[in-house]
Formats: C-alpha cells, sequence, structure tokens
C-alpha cells in the first residue's frame, strides 16, 4: 500500500471510506439543487441563499457540543447509523415536494433545520469514529484521505446535479441523495466489529461540556486552532454562497456552468486533500501550528484574487488553487486536533471543532450575502478573503507564544491507548 493511501489497510476503513465517496456525492448532489431550487423559489435572492444556509448551520451551534458527549460516551457505529437514517429521509420529504409541485420556500428552510440538527450530531461522531478504525499512526492519512472523499464527491455531485437539473429539475437530484445514505448505512452495518478500537468511554454524570471546555481552553495549541477554523469558517468559507452569486449575477450563467464552478473548486480540494495524505503517510507527523497558519493566510489571498477575475474562465481556474488550499489546512487543522486531544476527550474536542469552524456561518453567510446584495457579488469574496487574512493574522499575533513553542506530541494525547505505530508519530 503506498504512502498516500496507507489507512485503506484497515478494512473497516475502506468500507468507511467507499461508503462516504457514495454520500458525499448525493450531499454534495443535493446542495446544489437546494441552492438552484431556492434560488428559483425567490427570484435569485441573496439574502434568501443566505438565510438558507444560516438555517442548515445553526443547529450546530446548538447540538453539535451534544454530539461530541454522545460520541464519547455512546457508541460511534451506532450513533451514525441514527443520524444518516434521519438525513436520507429528509432529502426523500425534500424530493417528494419538488415532483409533486407542492415545494414552498418555507418547508426548504424547515428541512434545512432538520439536516442541520441531524448532522450537528453526526460530525464530531463521525469525525472522531475514524480513529477507531486505524492505528494511530496511519490517523493523519485517514484524515487526509477522510478529506479526499468528501472532495470526490464535491467533484463529482456537482457536475451531476448540473446535468440532472438541466434534464429533469432539481426533484431527482434529492432522490438519489436519499438513495446515497442506504449504503452508508449497509457499510457501516457490514464492519467487523473485532476489529474497530473503541476508545475508553467517559465517564457518564454532570459537567462533561464544561470539562471539555475547559479542556481545550487549557492548550494553547489546540485553541489556536479552535480560532483559526472560527474565522476560516465564518467569513472565508462561504462559497455554497459566492460561487452561485458569481455564477447568476457575475456571468450570467446556467446551472450547468455554476455546477461546474463548484466542482473546479473540489478538484482543487481534492488535489490538497491527496497530497496532505501522501505527505501524512510519508511522515505520519503532527501538522505544525505554523503550517496551519501559513495555509489559511495563504487561503485567504487566494480568495481575495479570485474575487477579481475578470472572465468566468479565470474564474474557474483561480478556484482550483483555493480550493487546495482550503482542504490542505482543514485537513491539518483535523489531524493536528485528534492527535493532540486525549482519547476521552476526542469526540468533544473535534464537536467543537465542528462548533467553531460550521457554527459561524449563521452569522458570516447572512454577512456575505449582504455584502453581495449591497456591492456586488465580487465583493463577497474580497470581503471574505480579507477579513479572513486579518482575523488569522490577529490571532497568530495574540497567541504567537503558542506558535514559538514546540506543540505536543500524540504521545501525550493519546497515551491510554496502546498503538505500536505510536512510535513512529512525531511531531513536524
Amino acid at each position: 500500500m503506498t504512502p498516500t493511501f496507507s489507512a485503506l489497510s484497515h478494512r473497516n476503513f475502506r468500507l468507511f471510506a467507499t461508503g462516504q465517496i457514495v454520500s458525499n456525492t448525493g450531499t454534495w448532489m443535493q446542495r446544489i439543487a437546494q441552492d438552484w431550487l431556492i434560488l428559483g423559489l425567490t427570484a435569485g435572492s441573496g439574502k434568501a441563499l443566505g438565510l438558507i444556509t444560516a438555517l442548515q448551520f445553526l443547529p450546530l451551534l446548538l447540538f453539535s457540543l451534544w454530539g461530541g458527549v454522545l460520541a464519547d460516551r455512546l457508541p460511534k457505529r451506532k450513533v451514525l447509523v441514527v443520524t444518516q437514517t434521519i438525513m436520507g429521509v429528509q432529502a426523500l420529504v425534500l424530493g417528494i415536494l419538488v415532483v409533486t409541485h407542492s415545494v414552498q420556500v418555507w418547508q426548504v428552510y424547515v428541512l434545512a433545520v432538520v439536516l442541520g440538527t441531524a448532522a450537528a450530531l453526526d460530525n464530531p461522531v463521525r469525525q472522531s469514529f475514524v480513529s477507531e478504525m486505524v492505528t494511530l499512526g496511519d490517523l493523519p492519512n485517514a484524515v487526509a484521505l477522510g478529506s479526499a472523499t468528501f472532495n470526490l464527491g464535491r467533484v463529482i455531485g456537482p457536475a451531476m446535479a448540473g446535468l440532472l437539473i438541466g434534464a429533469f429539475g432539481t426533484g431527482p437530484v434529492f432522490f438519489v441523495n436519499a438513495a446515497s445514505y442506504v449504503v452508508v448505512i449497509g457499510f457501516l452495518l457490514l464492519m467487523r466489529s473485532a476489529e474497530l478500537r473503541p476508545a475508553a468511554r467517559a465517564p457518564r454524570g454532570p459537567g462533561a461540556l464544561r470539562a471539555g471546555l475547559r479542556y481545550v481552553t487549557g492548550r494553547p495549541d489546540l485553541l489556536l486552532i479552535m480560532l483559526i477554523m472560527a474565522v476560516l469558517g465564518t467569513f472565508g468559507l462561504n462559497f455554497q454562497i459566492t460561487i452561485a452569486l458569481m455564477a447568476t449575477q457575475a456571468f450570467h450563467v446556467g446551472a450547468t456552468q455554476f455546477g461546474l464552478l463548484t466542482t473546479a473548486f473540489a478538484a482543487g480540494s481534492l488535489t490538497g486533500a491527496l497530497l496532505s495524505a501522501r505527505r501524512a503517510g510519508r511522515t505520519k507527523a503532527r501538522p505544525s501550528l505554523r503550517r496551519v497558519v501559513a495555509l489559511t493566510v495563504g487561503f485567504g489571498v487566494l480568495e481575495i484574487v479570485s474575487g477579481t477575475a475578470p472572465s468566468y474562465a479565470i474564474f474557474a481556474a483561480m478556484l482550483f488553487p483555493t480550493g487546495l488550499l482550503a482542504l490542505s489546512a482543514i485537513t491539518a487543522a483535523n489531524a493536528s486536533l485528534q492527535l493532540g486531544a486525549d482519547p476521552t476527550m476526542r469526540g468533544r474536542v473535534m464537536a467543537l471543532y465542528t462548533l467553531v469552524f460550521f457554527g459561524g456561518t449563521p452569522f458570516g453567510a447572512p454577512i456575505i450575502g449582504w455584502l453581495a446584495e449591497a456591492k456586488g457579488p465580487r465583493w463577497s469574496l474580497v470581503g471574505g478573503g480579507a477579513i479572513t487574512v486579518v482575523l488569522i493574522a490577529i490571532i497568530a499575533f495574540v497567541l504567537r507564544s503558542a506558535l514559538r513553542v514546540p506543540i505536543p506530541g500524540p504521545a501525550q494525547g493519546a497515551a491510554a491507548e496502546s498503538d505500536p505505530a505510536l512510535e513512529s508519530v512525531r511531531t513536524e
């Protein structure tokens, strides 16, 4: 097995990764269809697009930390079966409403909240579940490959959605996504329990959420990453909105060209994830804090440049390196958090990561949508990128002491786990 795909030597992770490719393809198909549906129902309103994005991510503010508690207390595979089922039913209901011509804007909003609630519980459980399918030595590679499966779906899904929407409308797209969850649940049930490496369960009792927050705030290395990801998720990664607005208002193209723009960004993201997987497979290293900072600042600069692209072709070309740096930064942050966290805290750490990364979207998305309507679609990118660069520079300056000190190796965060590969996992 080559270093790029070393985590696939574990059978359970192969099943998981395969299921995620299918599911993420369906998920991205639905995202494109949902955005196109809302634009059609609201006469192209940027505010409506920002609102549905906010509603979909708002539950993360309310429930993601509880998802982390579930991850640390309950069998993760069983929790995932439940959350995946809920998301599949949501897609099925939305598809039925569309094909029966009874869909209304408020219904799409309500179903976005349902999807967001299930995702808020699903995300921290799914991310922390990766560590139970592979050895610690393969964990950075597994995280990177997880990002690769997500972005492979992002490459395939939007293009397929654009073709299906152009030929049949948005309804069939939602049915395809509903079917994808059946595949995921099937692969979860096929996993071998004996080959899983469940972490020690966190004790039941009050104060679990507070304990997780105290743990992170007491670790400057984890706190720095959390703050950077909060800025990136709130202001930098609103491409679900910005690409749609650039496509319809700056370049005046249709659904197919809109899908291709999303595919260009995703292709760069997929490349970034695979490069990260190759690097992680070779070094077995926890990414450094300086690397996370440099990648996120570089992404913000490219986002600003993308907003100034004079033509559709140049804009599409700029989305590739922008996506590459975005996913490289996200993958580095995710791997650093998982390798640095204590096993009994990993679920709550990843829940807080989910909260800060996605939870800012209900605030950032309407701001970006308003900026686009007030100043034009290009400002949604230029403004978002500029805010990202400035805030990350400030955070890095304030917590500059964390950048000067070598970050703790995984042996400190995972001492409770017995892993022969642990000795090979080192800090950069």
